[in-house]
């Protein structure tokens, strides 16, 4: 049975370490290019008032600069246009010098004196993604920041007005949080930009702070929407490379009517098409261009600041974000164009396709296609160049003379950039007025390049294939073959629209004839957020593309649709398999916050099973056993199911309302317009096989973390051997009950005074000291006198030492699992006790703390429970009640603490509580 239980959890081991590795590792290498400083950067303190100064001494104001620009604004005489940079979580004011670097590069090559002033803001690397109490504090900084920046241009003529937010992870939170404030102007911030921001919902809710700051931003933005209309907000998620914040979580929880908030991930930007991870979509050279180029066409030329127009700021970050067309669509040339009237550039063209490669020799080449003979027989016209030169190339004809068109209006608007060139597609049906199609094949500048156009008839060019089942495990391929007779085919990959689907998508192309031709690019588009992949491979060529999504279809109208831009005359065949890692890294990149608590359910329930075995034998057993007994499926996630079940009707609910409980936790939100903490009806099979599998992977944690446990205490036991004398017996290390009581009330008082994350963790180590000692008396095999004295029951001399050593390996099996159980509150509280310790030098007491509610039931327990042993345990009259207890507290945690991680410690509590009351009664 054992060797059972230790194959099965080494299955769930090995899911799990295959879901990480896919998680961590399972995406493309970093294609992010370097930015580079060409002189050494400066950061230049801004002085803030002494009231600013005195409330946040921990903060600070920099002005980025380097070389010469660093010393003309030494005296803080500026002119730029102020840009704010705020770093994110343990995030440093120095991740400025990217954006601030090509800020000033670019502006050196720029006419008309139009540069930026960057400024970046220290606050101090604080961990504010796992403690929460630090946000309201930096965001008021932050408004306090923005006053002092705008105070420096007060001695222009036509000073600004509003300062733009550029941030990084948390710092994005913090910018939109500025609203929330009840004095903040909101007009002193018309443009936010924000990198890698989980603006749904918190990575990890450690702390109730973090989740009431997120509601109170959640509801300012949501329910008053339109008061903010104007504030344009730009979102962009870093892709799978970011595990830490995935990117179904920086999608804007505003209303889909909102024309000035936009979210999209890094992949799908122009000019960019690469996945960052957390730290790189700050200095990924790609991304950063992208952004400062959107800040010089956001420049009024005539204020020489960020224009206030929210129509031509949403205009030049579509342009710069979405689409990249040959010009902004606010300059648009609606009059008609005149074009060369020589008759030797100009070439009609008869055939359905057109493959032109440019001369050597600089020329002047026009291609014309007449409209009237095709728009029956065809519904669009597709065209591509691999000149990525964002100048106008298409036109359409509206007057001919002889065999050239002497006036045309420009139809290059709709361009789109793609890796290896940019394309154009036309419906006919919207050109009514054209009656030929133009196409610019120009060279004058003798730089070679191809053209391919062709006419397409969209409804032939697009398939269907149904994509094989989650739980298929890549057994069953669904694939579909293209015989490509043109440029463009669509494949719509039905049933594909969940975030816990994973595939293989392999592409095999092969052509009869070997030529030079313009490279393959496959595209995944996912019609219902901005998370395009693209992917260039080369003629012939077998491509293997990730299929996966960062967030669900948030309704029933779409699914996700393969784009190949191929080569004419070849065949390609598109292969669909189900992988079973990339289905695990998906589940950890959702859910895997969720993990930890059904680690504690397991490590409950295992309490409860040692409780139980005490109850009826009076001896404790084996810790590994009841630990790996703790996976109650049936137990735990029956009750949990019956219950989502029973929500689902209206009266159920109505009496539930009238409990007053806190809403069900339920799976995270997947897609853009589900806010956090809503109820959301399950989607198919998604909950009801994850709940098991997590409960499976917790359990695995569990059980192999608290082997772990059992050799670090063996470890530390030979460590601590010279130390203290050998015997066996129960009471060694035991206190008197006044000791306990001071210890209770001296670590109370210290949480109380610094921290109470502090308190917890020194009430932890006091019970934690006494294991190792107790594995070692059980190890030894002489008796002291105290356990002479106290072993008259046992039957004969010779069982004396047999009946001490085995009292204590009791003693040390129930220990090991409190330890285990003890555990888990320290490492909840963590992340505040060193938020506590980088901040001791500003502030001895944390402010707020999260454990001071906690403090004196949990120390108070943590010492009572430093004498607990089996025999005092057998005797209260408290454990057959203490020992029904974890069953229905591991299925209240479940229920309500998946997205709290936080109410864990809560649950434990309840459970530790009334057993050290059962080691006084």
């Amino acid at each position: 049975m054992k060797l059972a239980t230790v194959a099965f959890y080494g299955v769930a081991l090995g899911l799990l370490a295959a879901g990480l590795r896919e998680l961590l590792t399972g995406f493309e290498e970093n294609r992010c290019s370097m930015t580079y400083m060409f002189e050494y950067p400066e950061y230049r303190r801004v002085a803030l008032p002494r009231r600013v100064a005195r409330l946040y001494p921990a903060y600070g104001l920099y002005l980025y600069g380097e070389g010469i620009y660093a010393q003309e604004t030494r005296a803080l005489k500026l002119t730029g246009a102020p840009v704010l940079f705020l770093p994110g979580n343990a995030g440093s004011y120095k991740q400025a010098r990217s954006l601030g670097s090509v800020a000033l590069r670019k502006a050196e090559n720029i006419e008309g004196n139009v540069h930026f002033n960057v400024f970046t803001v220290d606050f101090n690397e604080e961990l504010v993604a796992l403690y929460g109490g630090s946000l309201l504090r930096q965001t008021h900084f932050l408004h306090e920041s923005i006053k002092a920046i705008l105070r420096l241009y007060k001695h222009l003529k036509s000073p600004p007005h509003s300062v733009v937010l550029v941030g990084h992870s948390m710092g994005g939170v913090v910018a939109r949080a500025l609203f929330t404030l009840p004095r903040f102007n909101t007009s002193l911030v018309s443009l936010i930009i924000t990198q890698a921001s989980p603006h749904l919902a918190p990575v990890l809710a450690l702390d109730p702070y973090l989740l009431d700051f997120y509601s109170s931003v959640r509801h300012k933005w949501v329910k008053q929407a339109n008061k903010l209309r104007n504030i344009t907000v730009l979102s962009i998620g870093g892709g799978y490379r970011d595990y830490q914040v995935r990117s179904g979580l920086t999608s804007l929880p505003c209303p889909s009517a909102d024309p000035n908030k936009l979210s999209l991930v890094a992949t799908a930007v122009p000019r960019t098409w690469v996945s960052t991870d957390h730290l790189s979509i700050v200095w990924c050279k790609e991304l950063v261009l992208a952004t400062v180029r959107a800040f010089f066409d956001l420049i009024n030329p005539e204020t020489r600041q960020f224009t206030d127009s929210p129509e031509k700021k949403m205009d030049v970050l579509n342009h710069h974000f979405t689409r990249h067309p040959v010009r902004i669509v606010g300059e648009t040339q609606d009059s008609p164009i005149s074009i060369s009237d020589v008759p030797e550039a100009w070439s009609e063209v008869n055939t359905l396709r057109l493959a032109y490669s440019t001369p050597k020799e600089g020329q002047v080449k026009y291609f014309m296609f007449a409209l009237s003979s095709r728009r029956k027989a065809y519904s669009h016209f597709y065209c591509r160049s691999s000149n990525m030169e964002m100048t106008s190339w298409v036109y359409g004809c509206t007057h001919k003379n002889g065999s050239s068109c002497t006036h045309a209006v420009d139809l290059s608007m709709g361009t789109e950039l793609l890796p290896p060139y940019k394309v154009l597609i036309l419906s006919l049906s919207d050109l009514s007025a054209v009656t030929h199609l133009v196409v610019m094949a120009s060279n004058l500048n003798g730089r070679q390049y191809m053209v391919e156009c062709e006419w397409q008839r969209q409804e032939s060019q697009t398939l269907s294939v149904p994509v094989p089942h989650v739980l298929s495990f890549g057994l069953t391929v669904s694939d579909v073959t293209v015989n490509s007779s043109g440029l463009l085919h669509a494949i719509e990959l039905q049933h594909f629209h969940q975030v816990y689907q994973a595939f293989r998508i392999t592409v095999a192309s092969q052509c009869k004839v070997h030529k030079d031709r313009l490279p393959n690019v496959y595209r995944i588009m996912v019609p219902w957020f901005r998370e395009d992949t693209l992917t260039t491979a080369s003629v012939p060529s077998v491509t293997e593309i990730s299929g996966m999504l960062h967030t669900s279809r948030p309704d029933n109208t779409s699914s996700v649709l393969l784009q190949i831009h191929t080569a004419p005359n070849c065949q390609y065949k598109v292969s669909l398999r189900t992988s079973l890692p990339r289905v695990l890294g998906q589940i950890l990149r959702f859910c895997g916050p969720m993990v930890p608590v059904y680690t504690a359910v397991t490590l409950l329930l295992a309490c409860g099973g040692q409780l139980s075995s005490i109850l009826k034998s009076k001896r404790a057993a084996d810790m590994s056993g009841v630990v790996g007994k703790g996976l109650q499926l049936h137990k735990v996630n029956l009750p949990v199911f019956i219950l989502h079940i029973l929500l689902g009707c209206s009266h159920f609910q109505e009496a539930w309302s009238t409990l007053c409980l806190p809403p069900v936790d339920v799976l995270p939100a997947s897609f853009p317009d589900v806010t956090f903490h809503e109820s959301v009806v399950p989607l198919e099979e998604w909950p009801h096989l994850l709940s098991p599998l997590l409960y499976i992977l917790g359990a695995a944690v569990a059980y192999w973390g608290s082997s772990l446990l059992c050799l670090i205490i063996r470890l530390i036991s030979l460590v601590l051997a010279p130390l203290h004398r050998p015997s066996v017996s129960r009471d060694c290390g035991t206190l008197r009950l006044r000791t306990q009581l001071l210890l209770s009330l001296c670590l109370t008082v210290m949480g109380g005074t610094c921290c109470g994350a502090l308190s917890v963790f020194a009430a932890f180590l006091l019970h934690f000291y006494r294991v190792p000692r107790k594995h070692k008396e059980a190890e030894n095999g002489t008796v002291d006198a105290e356990c002479l004295n106290r072993s008259k029951e046992c039957n004969g001399a010779p069982l004396l030492s047999e009946c001490a050593v085995q009292e204590v390996r009791d003693d040390l099996q129930l220990h090991l699992c409190l330890s285990a159980l003890l555990t888990l509150p320290v490492m909840l509280s963590a992340p505040s006790l060193l938020h506590w310790i980088r901040n001791l030098r500003y502030s001895t007491q944390l402010d707020p703390d999260p454990y001071w509610p906690l403090i004196v039931p949990l120390v108070t327990a943590y010492v009572l429970l430093i004498n607990c042993n089996t025999l005092k345990l057998s005797n209260s009259k408290l454990l057959p009640l203490t020992s029904c207890l974890p069953l229905p507290l591991a299925i209240t945690m479940v229920i309500f603490s998946p997205l709290h991680l936080y109410r864990v410690t809560y649950f434990l509590l309840l459970t530790l509580a009334p057993l050290a009351l059962c080691c006084l009664l």
